[in-house]
């Protein structure tokens, strides 16, 4: 499982732009696809909510890629 490490600039980072800042995916659009197609967890759970917000210490995972945010 490829591990990679996400440093927050603020006080949180929308779900479908981590993956696209994250390199898992071009633009915020595909990131988007991808949520809505059910293949993302964060911690642990599926998460179906394109911008949910993603804050220090949550883990994301999509297939066998896990970004773990960190604070700055």
């Amino acid at each position: 499982m490829q591990q990679v490490t996400f440093e927050l600039r603020g006080e949180f980072v929308e779900l479908n732009q981590l993956l696209k800042l994250s390199g898992l995916c071009d633009s915020g659009g595909a990131g988007k696809n991808i949520v809505a197609s059910g293949e993302v967890k964060v911690d642990g759970k599926r998460e179906l909510r394109k911008t949910a917000k993603i804050r220090a210490g949550q883990v994301v995972q999509l297939g066998d890629v896990r970004i773990r945010v960190e604070a700055p």
